[in-house]
């Protein structure tokens, strides 16, 4: 078998629980360490392995990790990258958590481009079946200087997205983009 076959086959079969749990964003997710444990029967069953390489990439603004997440039979490989900002400036964190948590984010989603794991919401959770649709709540604003503006950055460098927030929030074009720097 080919290794896009092998691929294809762990693309199709894949399961992964999404045993943690966002606070902020009252969700499941899954983590870098979910998706390992959840690839490791197929690598005997199939003769690959996956390895995932980081590089530190310190020409930009900010510090980038670029993680390679990389599936080969000891023929031939297919990777997947992704790439990540590290917020030298997160309130609470040790310079050494800053970079760990860009790391498994970086790690996460490598992972994920090369498994096509779709993170998107289940249909199921907003379909109302049939039934009324539920009240809006107002929406709060959010700014640089809330005590939530915190909450929702340490939940965007957890793999939330800004539209949740903004489901939850309203914030200007300035506040987005600091959310996401």
């Amino acid at each position: 078998m080919e290794l896009n076959q092998k691929l294809a086959e762990m693309q199709t079969k894949f399961k992964s629980k999404k045993s943690r749990f966002n606070n902020f964003g009252k969700y499941n997710f899954r983590s870098a360490e979910d998706i390992l444990e959840a690839i490791k029967p197929f690598l005997l069953e199939l003769g690959v392995t996956v390895t995932i390489n980081e590089t530190l990439i310190t020409e930009m603004s900010i510090p980038v990790i670029q993680s390679d997440a990389r599936i080969s039979d000891g023929k031939t490989a297919i990777h997947a990258t992704a790439i990540v900002g590290v917020d030298l400036n997160q309130k609470g964190m040790q310079t050494p958590q800053q970079f760990g948590s860009a790391s498994s984010y970086a790690k996460k989603y490598a992972l994920g481009n090369l498994l096509l794991i779709d993170d998107t919401q289940d249909s199921d959770a907003t379909n109302s079946h049939g039934n009324s649709a539920p009240a809006t709540k107002e929406r709060k604003p959010l700014t640089k200087s809330s005590d939530n503006f915190k909450k929702a950055k340490e939940y965007i460098k957890s793999g939330g997205t800004v539209e949740t927030i903004k489901s939850k929030y309203t914030m200007s074009k300035d506040v987005e983009t600091a959310l996401l720097t």
